[in-house]
């Protein structure tokens, strides 16, 4: 697919703190990297740096193989950047802001008039074109952020909380926008909504104290839960204790914890030996001792359950 952007030992520090600590990795064409990790972590930092907008105390940033110190209009030219906040002039409107930032990138006459329509159209603000943007909503300031990003097609789009701010509806229609440009770009974006890596991204990325602590799938990810390959089982009608113990001579089953009991139904967590895949012989035990099951379903694990262990200070995570 080939690289987009490659960071090497990205480091940066204000005075005593270090925000970004040896940072590295790369990002293919194709890719979209959910950038994760609490407030502080250094993700905003790490971004401002991979679009020039910050100086590295040390390591090297190249953007499609354009060093963004040594060639910074090279590599600019192939970013796109949604910077926290979705930053632009107020007493403009998103029609005046556009053209500017159009202009900007080198379009001209019809090329521009072309283009400017095209984008808006993709972020849908044809409503509000004309009206200053400080009379804008969060969420269509958030628009006219995207809209400036993506404006000149970049190679590279980096976004810092793309959906903050939009509804339910909006979300969609920017993750499937991010979605429908994923396969020609590189696209890096930060969020705090776990639910977007699922939606948008096909790595995640971890970052806590400055330093990368994850990098995988989000399925690898979610393999590094407690719960992941757990099975949660609702019976009717038994005895919870007898059952647990019947449940403990499954094959593959290393701990049963009871989740709760509600009238005649009680519900078991099994946690399977080394990760296992132990569903099909719980359900086939559970039809040879005649149970009524209510529930049986697995828990693959959750990114949050992940992140957590992951970014708390004094928890490890295998």
């Amino acid at each position: 697919m080939g690289t987009m952007v490659e960071i090497q030992n990205l480091r940066k520090t204000f005075g005593p703190i270090v925000a970004v600590d040896g940072v590295s990795f790369t990002v293919e064409k194709g890719e979209v990297l959910g950038f994760l990790g609490p407030n502080g972590a250094g993700k905003s930092t790490t971004m401002k740096m991979i679009t020039g907008f910050l100086t590295p105390t040390s390591g090297t940033v190249r953007i499609c193989g354009h060093n963004i110190e040594d060639q910074p209009i090279e590599a600019k030219k192939r970013i796109g950047y949604l910077p926290e906040g979705a930053p632009a002039y107020q007493d403009m409107t998103p029609a005046s802001f556009l053209t500017f930032i159009g202009e900007m990138r080198g379009y001209h006459g019809a090329t521009l008039k072309r283009t400017i329509s095209e984008t808006v159209e993709k972020v849908n603000l044809q409503s509000v074109l004309n009206q200053s943007i400080e009379t804008l909503s969060k969420g269509f300031k958030r628009r006219v952020g995207l809209a400036q990003a993506i404006l000149h097609d970049p190679d590279v789009l980096i976004m810092d909380e793309p959906t903050d701010g939009l509804d339910p509806n909006q979300k969609h229609e920017v993750r499937t926008l991010i979605r429908a440009m994923a396969q020609e770009k590189a696209i890096i974006l930060s969020t705090h909504i776990l639910e977007e890596v699922h939606a948008v991204c096909s790595r995640a990325m971890i970052i806590a104290n400055g330093k990368v602590v994850s990098d995988g799938t989000p399925a690898e990810l979610e393999g590094k839960a407690p719960t992941h390959n757990t099975v949660l089982v609702t019976i009717a009608g038994v005895d919870p204790l007898v059952a647990q113990h019947q449940l403990m001579t499954v094959k593959g089953v290393k701990k049963i914890e009871e989740q709760g009991r509600d009238g005649d139904l009680v519900q078991f967590r099994m946690y399977p030996d080394d990760g296992q895949w132990i569903l099909p012989d719980i359900g086939r035990y559970a039809r040879e001792q005649g149970w009524e099951i209510r529930e049986l379903y697995p828990d693959r694990g959750q990114l949050d359950e992940v992140f957590r262990l992951l970014t708390t200070p004094k928890q490890t995570i295998s």
